[in-house]
């Protein structure tokens, strides 16, 4: 299939593809749009299927990227890399400092970090090899990592999205239901488990559900039976497209906000979910909180942890925006959060809208 006709293509600037034999190394970088700034993103790696699979996956991330980056107001575009193979199998120093060598072949184009199966270790060895890469700042409590950001980031959206759909501020005995307890979904379940939230958790991994259960008192179930619980609110915080017809028939949920990218299988289903009744928190937004915390790292000088919660906390400023929004006019969520972004990052589609309302 040609990349230019791919149906998630949308008019990317730059894909580049780079094999290195000798590490086993496989991966794709995506730039989608550097309109505000150079493109910044995480790295993933991950057992896709097939290469078909990873372009789809890079492809749909890195036009997240410039969405989300755009919404949190931050000079950057979008970018994002990916591995193909098994980060608990796959990954050596070796395999992680030709990643770097194929950041280095974009001249600064694209910035990386950490993503899912990737950590800010991964980040400093791949930082050998390039200067274009994130999250190592000296000096901070995480240690550079975003995750905590991202986690605290998602909180603040649940939260505003809690306030819309239940006219609530606390978040005491709401069941809410995480798919993926990893570094961010573990985190985003502490501070749920903290408020009074009553949690459900799910993950590929039982070493995270087991720690889930055993330090926060969740409850475990299936893989699959996370789509069919009783409770208030869904929170995504795996891989994407979990969204679709058949999940969202399952659903008996009041709103969905997680961490997880690219949560709708495709654009029509943010439609499907107000059409039942489910107030979608629009992904890109509610989960900006860690390349808020990545844009601060890059700025040089002091790091301010008050300035960054600062900057997360107005997420869900951002959410009320696009919840009012959407009620006023009938739209999704999901398209008045596109409108607005795009707007800010010129994209071509929304300039011809303002010129057209303009005239």
């Amino acid at each position: 299939m040609s990349i230019f006709s791919h149906s998630a293509y949308d008019k990317h600037e730059q894909v580049a593809f780079y094999q290195d034999a000798k590490s086993g190394l496989k991966a794709i970088i995506a730039v989608h749009n550097t309109n505000l700034g150079p493109s910044l993103g995480g790295c993933r790696m991950w057992p896709y299927a097939d290469d078909g699979e990873a372009l789809e996956d890079v492809l749909r991330l890195s036009r997240g990227m410039t969405y989300k980056s755009a919404m949190a107001g931050l000079k950057l575009g979008g970018g994002k890399a990916v591995i193909i193979g098994d980060p608990r199998k796959d990954k050596t120093p070796e395999l992680l400092r030709a990643m770097g060598e194929f950041i280095n072949t974009l001249g600064g184009r694209y910035i990386t970090a950490e993503d899912s199966g990737t950590s800010v270790a991964d980040m400093k060895v791949i930082g050998e090899t390039t200067e274009f890469v994130s999250g190592l700042v000296e000096g901070i409590e995480t240690g550079g990592d975003p995750s905590p950001s991202t986690a605290y980031g998602v909180f603040v959206g649940l939260k505003a999205t809690a306030r819309h759909r239940w006219g609530r501020d606390d978040l005491q005995g709401l069941k809410v239901s995480i798919q993926g307890v990893g570094n961010v979904g573990f985190r985003l379940a502490k501070l749920l488990k903290d408020a009074g939230a009553e949690i459900y958790v799910t993950d590929i991994f039982q070493d995270n559900i087991d720690r889930a259960v055993n330090e926060l008192g969740a409850t475990a179930v299936g893989s699959d039976e996370i789509f069919d619980l009783d409770v208030d609110l869904f929170a995504p915080c795996a891989m994407g497209a979990i969204l679709n017809d058949d999940t969202i028939a399952r659903l008996k949920v009041g709103a969905i906000a997680g961490a997880a990218n690219n949560q709708l299988a495709e654009e029509r289903h943010a439609a499907v979910l107000r059409e039942k009744g489910i107030l979608y928190a629009p992904d890109y937004v509610v989960n900006a909180g860690g390349i808020i915390d990545v844009y601060y790292q890059q700025q040089g000088g002091d790091y301010d942890p008050l300035q960054v919660k600062a900057h997360i906390d107005r997420i869900g400023d951002t959410m009320q925006e696009i919840f009012e929004r959407a009620g006023e006019t009938g739209e999704t969520t999901a398209h008045v959060a596109d409108r607005i972004a795009e707007e800010r990052f010129g994209h071509e589609d929304a300039v011809k809208k303002t010129d057209t309302a303009a005239a």
